[in-house]
């Protein structure tokens, strides 16, 4: 019975970690966009890690992978499962901050692939340290699968494979997306609230100065803020999360005005998405002239969209000669949109037809 166990143990963790390794792999910089939410100020205040948050993403999912692996072949079993057994630790306990503090809505434990709530993370972190634990208890039973020879080569060719797995989608894209806004979705449906969709139940709250002090109070507490208090601010709780369609914070837009119900009626729409031009690559955006141009050749209307300044706008226009306009939308949902800085994306009438990393223009299908 206790071989049973540790066996299915053996096979459940490591299973697990490799699924929820190969899911991050497959989209690393998303993975580091999650990690510098856990370094932002708000959290754990660590920004010194901000600019390596791509760099500690990739070790940890590459790490997550091979550990599998070698759990499941039993290679290296004493330091494998140690290992496993310090990050399942640290996971739960950010997952547990993440769910106590409600800082963090998704851990992002298994990428845009499956989004869980703070509480359910911790959960699965729970249960897979009291299979850690038992696999720690009765690492003796688990046996190599393999001779020596092989399970050298499985063990370093998982390593090898998943760093190759890591340049390739870095200089390319997903190989697989599981975003809201992947080809062949119609950005203005994805908007859509069904009919008897859940309303979202807020209260709003008041704070004002009450001798110094900071007080909330709810609107049926308003009668009782004593007078000579000053009005601070106010915000809204959520009581109770309604519906919240898969495409929210759509913008386009340029002087104050919103030009998404009019562009996404484009037959031929081509956008170049850039969440932030001075740290766009700058070999992607010299391509990007010489594409405008053919693209309207062909029949397109070029825009920009980007959560740049105006004032970045007009260098980066001058600086390459674009002479496309640029509409403003929210950074992270440019950074959800697509991955590469620069990208590009095809639509027609608001549907997407094809995204391409600005390593890939020649894919681009006019």
């Amino acid at each position: 019975m206790k071989n049973i166990i540790t066996q299915f143990s053996r096979l459940f963790v490591g299973v697990l970690f490799i699924i929820s390794g190969l899911i991050k792999l497959n989209d690393p910089v998303g993975f580091s966009y999650k990690l510098t939410e856990y370094f932002s100020e708000p959290v754990f205040n660590m920004p010194v890690f901000t600019p390596s948050a791509l760099s500690i993403a990739l070790f940890i999912v590459i790490l997550e992978v091979v550990l599998g692996v070698f759990l499941l072949i039993g290679y290296k079993v004493k330091g494998t499962i140690w290992v496993l057994l310090l990050m399942i630790v640290k996971f739960s306990f950010l997952t547990f901050y993440s769910a106590y503090n409600d800082v963090v809505k998704d851990c992002g434990c298994f990428g845009d692939a499956l989004h869980l709530t703070p509480w359910e993370s911790f959960t699965k972190d729970i249960v897979l340290l009291f299979f850690i634990i038992i696999l720690v208890f009765n690492r003796k039973l688990v046996k190599p699968l393999f001779n020596p020879k092989t399970q050298l080569f499985v063990a370093y060719g998982s390593l090898i494979a998943s760093a190759f797995m890591g340049y390739h989608v870095l200089n390319h894209l997903p190989i697989i997306d599981f975003r809201a806004y992947k080809v062949g979705t119609n950005i203005q449906k994805g908007m859509e609230i069904p009919e008897g969709a859940p309303q979202s139940v807020v209260e709003m709250i008041f704070i004002y100065n009450v001798n110094g002090v900071d007080k909330e109070f709810t609107e049926n507490d308003l009668m009782k803020i004593p007078e000579g208090a000053t009005f601070v601010d106010r915000k809204d709780k959520i009581i109770t999360e309604g519906y919240i369609p898969p495409i929210h914070d759509f913008t386009m837009e340029k002087d104050g005005m919103d030009y998404k119900e009019e562009l996404l009626k484009e037959p031929k729409l081509l956008i170049f998405v850039s969440y932030d031009l001075p740290k766009a690559s700058t070999e992607g955006l010299k391509k990007l002239k010489e594409l405008a141009i053919k693209a309207k050749a062909n029949g397109y209307k070029v825009i920009g969209m980007t959560a740049s300044t105006p004032e970045q706008i007009t260098e980066t226009q001058k600086k390459y000669a674009f002479d496309f306009d640029f509409y403003f939308c929210d950074a992270t949902t440019l950074k959800t949109i697509e991955r590469a800085n620069p990208s590009i994306i095809l639509l027609n009438q608001g549907t997407i037809i094809q995204k391409v990393h600005h390593n890939d223009i020649e894919d681009l299908k006019l």
